[in-house]
């Protein structure tokens, strides 16, 4: 694992606090595409240049990029040699995305570019709850077509999956290497 993509089935899910603790725990650099997308004031970057930042991160050696934004998957994928995708139930998803804006409002996330206060509206509340059954089915279509081109899929359905795999990689790495005699 030195390039990995961490997904979601939705917003809420979770992805940039798992990919901040994976980061952690792996000792490497997680770029968190919401950041690269977003300019102040919530301003839209330039389809070709958030492209070409995802092209230029995923040419380092080791990395962990976290975000979905599906149309840009075929920067990243080739380079991956791990996905990891999240998906809760819809109203865990929802009633996150919620508590995220109330904990966050008149903030700027640090998963977030740069001058964007948190904010709610109701294209994206509505976006979370209607569009979560076919993503769903999307990215279960993809996961299906990695995993046979080689790469590994790890798929996380639950909280405590979530919190068991952190906690296994955390003992693992904490293990010393065994040496062969």
């Amino acid at each position: 694992m030195k390039r990995l993509m961490v997904i979601g089935v939705s917003a809420g899910v979770g992805k940039s606090t798992f990919a901040s603790e994976l980061g952690e725990i792996l000792q490497i650099d997680v770029y968190h595409l919401d950041a690269s997308y977003c300019k102040p004031n919530w301003i839209e970057a330039p389809f070709e240049a958030f492209e070409e930042a995802q092209r230029r991160i995923s040419e380092r050696h080791t990395w962990i990029i976290e975000g979905n934004y599906s149309k840009t998957f075929g920067v990243r994928e080739d380079r991956a040699d791990t996905i990891i995708y999240l998906e809760l139930p819809r109203y865990i998803c929802l009633y996150r995305a919620l508590k995220r804006w109330v904990t966050n409002l008149g903030k700027t996330r640090p998963d977030i570019g740069a001058g964007c206060k948190e904010k709610m509206e109701w294209k994206f509340v509505r976006y979370i709850v209607t569009t979560y059954k076919d993503r769903k089915r999307k990215m279960y279509i993809r996961l299906e077509h990695w995993q046979a081109s080689g790469k590994e899929v790890i798929v996380l359905k639950s909280k405590q999956e979530i919190r068991s795999y952190l906690q296994d990689l955390k003992i693992e790495q904490n293990q010393p290497n065994k040496q062969l005699s």
